[in-house]
């Protein structure tokens, strides 16, 4: 077994926690750092040509090409699970919209932790102190930090009329959904810079790749973490890794940060015999410390994908479909970094509520100028749009589990998706309402026509089941290693994301949180990172 040597801290993972948290680590120059990274460098040029996602999700340099378990609400159906599998992680693939989420979110974090230190009045300075918002500094955005916010550089006319029609039936316009209630609808601001996706690699990693005191290794993934009984405990001591044909160890001699993300985590927490003792005896992995909530409390969001055929305007379907479009298209992203190559997967949102008793918006749209059968299809040969709606506070839950003792091999992902009445009635309720909007008067100059899921489906439980064909992952998996407060029994890590029972060992990313945020969840997790970096420093100093 070769040595890579000994540090004060090892980070598991260069997602888009693991960037912040090896900038922020080593930015004294004297902490040694080792950041481990299973994926490669974030070099492909479809990375960072913001359409190029397309190129990412489902591509085995990008991708871990993870698909979830058959889903009984998804009438039988599994699904892709893309999650980056480079330098930024997914923040390196994903859809680049920059979202908080609402003040309800971060004070219910709080009350579940018992730790004030997670209410939004808390965190918003943390999510201002790495951002660079476009409009500059105010009392909700930041400027000059690291996270680059912008505008969209275009906009579609079917999308400005679905705005409309939104206002039409009471969902207000905003323009910035980052203000702790993210109630209207808008174009969604996005994590780019002049037209090119701004992951958490180039933000955060980058700027620290050249200082001596952090090592970064690409291509290594994780055998187990080395764990040593002492006077005080258990105690994590480091990590065995493959890389290069080989096996590695290092050693840790402040913290191990395991920020390999809501499914990567709990995988590499059940490999290293932490998890719920029974399932890890069934996987053939001695348990070394029982922690029942390791993989459990799995939530993400589903995205019901409304499709509309219409007339009368012009949409993505058609400027892509010949070659004198496609080369159009080309030439204005080579020409000015805009156009349809620089589009986030989505480009117009909305916020509200399924129905008057939600105290805060309890559904996103991500509305599309385009529409395709599934992911990976060709787009339609006619103008058509999609309006995907997801319920952001599911009561579905799922959960991670190994398959086995092989540390290399797939974890098994079941979401659990329309589980629950709620969730069912929340989707038919929703597909109800993108019906309500469409049928605005703003729409009707379009003359749409529903595709998907098709205007036979009406009563709620026909269109709980249309929701099930339909659905996909918006790619938002969170909760597997939850933080909580002493006596709960399902948590993993304390408030400050110290993992139960063992010493030396942290888990950052967006596993620990207990709910899922409303909306995307890639900033929220810069800010975890940032919150993180704080605790570890405070004890070293």
């Amino acid at each position: 077994m070769e040595s890579a040597g000994k540090f004060d801290y090892i980070i598991i993972g260069a997602g888009t926690a693991g960037c912040v948290l090896a900038n922020r680590l080593s930015a004294d120059g004297k902490s040694n750092v080792l950041l481990l990274e299973a994926g490669g460098k974030d070099d492909y040029v479809w990375i960072h040509i913001p359409v190029g996602y397309l190129y990412c999700i489902n591509n085995p340099r990008t991708d871990w090409l993870y698909k979830t378990e058959s889903e009984p609400g998804l009438n039988g159906r599994n699904l892709i699970y893309p999650r980056g599998k480079v330098l930024g992680g997914s923040s390196s693939i994903n859809g680049m919209i920059y979202m908080r989420g609402q003040q309800r979110d971060y004070d219910l974090w709080a009350e579940l932790t018992g730790d004030a230190s997670w209410r939004w009045d808390q965190v918003l300075p943390v999510f201002k102190k790495s951002e660079d918002h476009y409009s500059g500094a105010d009392a909700f955005h930041g400027a000059g930090g690291e996270w680059r916010v912008e505008k969209q550089r275009l906009s579609w006319e079917i999308l400005d009329a679905f705005r409309e029609a939104a206002a039409q039936v009471g969902i207000p316009k905003t323009e910035d959904f980052n203000r702790g209630n993210n109630e209207g609808c808008g174009y969604f601001d996005v994590n780019q810079k002049r037209g090119i996706r701004w992951n958490a690699s180039k933000a955060f990693l980058r700027p620290a790749a050249g200082r001596g005191n952090l090592t970064i290794m690409t291509g290594c993934q994780v055998k187990r973490l080395l764990l040593e009984d002492g006077e005080q405990g258990r105690r994590c001591t480091g990590v065995e890794f493959f890389g290069n044909n080989k096996l590695w160890h290092a050693e840790s001699a402040r913290e191990t940060v395991l920020t390999a993300g809501a499914i990567g985590s709990p995988a590499i927490l059940q490999q290293s015999g932490i998890g719920p003792a029974a399932h890890l005896h069934g996987a053939g992995v001695k348990v070394e410390h029982d922690l029942p909530g390791v993989g459990e409390n799995l939530q993400d969001h589903l995205q019901i994908r409304s499709a509309f055929k219409i007339s009368g305007a012009r949409t993505l379907n058609m400027m892509a479909n010949s070659w004198l479009g496609k080369a159009r298209i080309g030439l204005e992203y080579m020409l000015m970094q805009s156009g349809p190559m620089s589009m986030a997967p989505s480009q117009l949102g909305a916020f509200t509520k399924s129905d008057a008793s939600q105290q805060t918006p309890n559904l996103q749209y991500h509305v599309q100028p385009l529409s395709l059968e599934k992911f990976g299809d060709p787009l339609h040969a006619f103008p058509a749009f999609t309006a995907s709606v997801c319920n952001l506070r599911p009561t579905s839950r799922g959960h991670v589990r190994i398959a086995g003792n092989d540390p290399l091999a797939a974890p098994k992902i079941t979401p659990n998706y329309l589980s629950t009445p709620e969730d069912r009635k929340i989707a038919a309720d929703s597909l109800t309402l993108t019906r309500s909007i469409v049928a605005a008067p703003a729409m009707q100059k379009y003359a749409p026509q529903e595709m998907k899921p098709g205007a036979q489906f009406r009563t709620e439980e026909e269109l709980a089941r249309a929701a099930g064909d339909i659905g996909t992952t918006i790619f938002h998996p969170v909760g597997t290693c939850k933080m909580g407060r002493a006596n709960d029994a399902s948590a993993v890590v304390d408030s400050q994301l110290r993992v139960r029972g063992i010493r030396g060992l942290r888990v950052v990313d967006a596993s620990v949180m207990p709910t899922i945020t409303s909306g995307n969840t890639n900033s929220p997790t810069i800010m975890i990172a940032e919150k993180a970096a704080a605790f570890m420093l405070s004890v070293a100093s």
